[in-house]
């Protein structure tokens, strides 16, 4: 795994508007990539809200067979990961690493 899409997954979401579809225990549904979540839905999930996290990220005509499928943690994380691997990204991407917050001295 790479980490990117390849042409045919990224040209699949592109069609798709702002949603990738990842399967949640054989059933496949549609979400919004995590690059392009909003911070406030982070909160909601950060809150242990996962429900309501659900219908903030997942495609409307979704939320009701999510709520139906009543995933459990394990599950749910797993079509996070898969979603995100659909989209080309990873949940522990990293941007390079952090600059150093010791500066250095100029001669």
């Amino acid at each position: 795994m790479s980490g990117t899409a390849d042409a045919p997954d990224a040209l699949e979401v592109e069609a798709e508007g702002p949603y990738v579809t990842a399967p949640l225990c054989g059933e496949d549904l549609r979400i919004i990539p995590t690059g392009a979540w909003r911070q406030s839905w982070r909160r909601v999930l950060q809150a242990g809200n996962v429900d309501a996290f659900a219908a903030c990220v997942m495609h409307p005509d979704d939320v009701e067979l999510y709520e139906e499928i009543d995933p459990t943690n394990d599950e749910f994380g797993d079509f996070l990961a898969a979603a995100a691997e659909r989209a080309g990204e990873s949940e522990g991407k990293s941007r390079g690493p952090a600059r150093s917050s010791r500066r250095t001295r100029r001669r």
